[in-house]
């Protein structure tokens, strides 16, 4: 069923212009769950507060209190900022933040309050708070492993996520991922069981536990259930978003630089594997990049293979992304595009050397982890 939905997903695009998603099917069920989500978390809350001031003190406040404690601990989540990130000032780093600014621009993307790096093989762009601080994460060995059009492809990829529509990133449906799974959380049974001591009232109490602890089952699981529907019904629209963004890494960086990029997520493995091989003799980023070139020129007579073999391997029904084999066949069909944002290898190496200090950082971190 997954492959199918990609792949019909992917013919249905292919034909069309990539623009902001619009009302579909999948946006239009989410939004409608989380706003009824919502509605019903801020009913608890109401009858919470009203039955503890309802001829209180009475067994109503007893009720309203546990209304109210299950309305809180259901509450959107609005996010944090990662507290193992290393956030990035635009005076420590201004060549890299005159390049985001850059690919900002050319994409239609706002810039991001945030600009921070981490140890991982991935990047992200997201929004934390309740005024919801537009962040943009770097994970450094991947950074470090590609060359420069590709760091402006995966910029133009995660600045796109500021514009593309993604609904994991709104107030307003981020409810329908969310608050379900938590109530399936807060209700499911606990291994713990009581033990009859032989008498009648004993007996009796064990019987009511089970009794109790089948219903919880049922409740967690069909709450369960229906949260991983709407997941999966909501993930539909953000594939669909995860295309619009590799159409701007194209804009930004040029059709080239996007499908190498992509190319290079097939053969992340081996790329992780020879970065940490360089982490842990000691080498800096040029030689993560030596190596990751290297990594890649090995499986670019596998790449046709590869590209089918995500096809494969990759699709699920809770993907958020398309593979990537479809992804690059994707930017190849579209309109070719030369780059809007050059990012010279003198203007590279001036980042890297910003960056230095959390390179070695990172190269620690990263060389023996798993």
């Amino acid at each position: 069923m997954a492959y199918r939905l990609t792949v019909g997903q992917f013919a249905e695009l292919a034909k069309q212009p990539l623009d902001r998603p619009g009302l579909g099917l999948a946006r239009i069920v989410t939004v409608t769950a989380s706003i009824l989500l919502l509605a019903g978390v801020a009913a608890l809350a109401l009858l919470g507060v009203w039955l503890l001031t309802y001829h209180f003190p009475s067994l109503a406040a007893l009720f309203g209190a546990a209304s109210l404690g299950l309305a809180i601990a259901l509450r959107p989540r609005f996010g944090r900022l990662d507290p193992l990130v290393e956030v990035l000032p635009r005076d420590r780093a201004p060549a890299l933040h005159q390049l985001i600014d850059e690919v900002a621009d050319a994409v239609g993307a706002p810039r991001p309050d945030v600009v921070a790096v981490d140890d991982t093989f991935n990047a992200y762009a997201t929004s934390v708070g309740l005024r919801r601080r537009r962040v943009l994460c770097l994970g450094l060995p991947l950074w470090g492993s590609l060359g420069p059009q590709e760091r402006v492809a995966l910029l133009g990829h995660e600045l796109g996520h500021f514009v593309n529509g993604d609904i994991r990133r709104g107030l307003l449906t981020q409810p329908a991922f969310t608050i379900l799974g938590s109530a399936a959380a807060l209700v499911r049974p606990d291994d713990t069981g009581a033990v009859a001591d032989g008498s009648i009232a004993g007996f009796a109490a064990m019987i009511g536990e089970v009794l109790a602890k089948m219903l919880q089952w049922v409740l967690s699981r069909l709450l369960f259930g229906a949260h991983l529907l709407l997941v999966w019904i909501g993930l539909r629209d953000v594939q669909r978003a995860e295309y619009l963004a590799d159409e701007l890494a194209a804009r930004a960086a040029g059709s080239a630089a996007a499908v190498r990029l992509l190319e290079a997520f097939l053969a992340l493995n081996t790329i992780e594997t020879v970065v940490r091989r360089e982490a842990r003799a000691g080498h800096g980023a040029a030689r993560w990049r030596l190596a990751g070139d290297e990594a890649r020129a090995a499986y670019r007579d596998r790449l046709p293979i590869l590209r089918q073999l995500s096809l494969r391997d990759d699709v699920s029904l809770f993907a958020s992304h398309p593979p990537a084999g479809l992804r690059a066949r994707m930017v190849e069909a579209r309109q070719w595009r030369t780059p809007t944002v050059v990012l010279t290898e003198t203007r590279a190496e001036q980042i890297d050397a910003e960056l230095a200090r959390d390179y070695t950082r990172v190269g620690r971190n990263i060389s023996w982890a798993h």
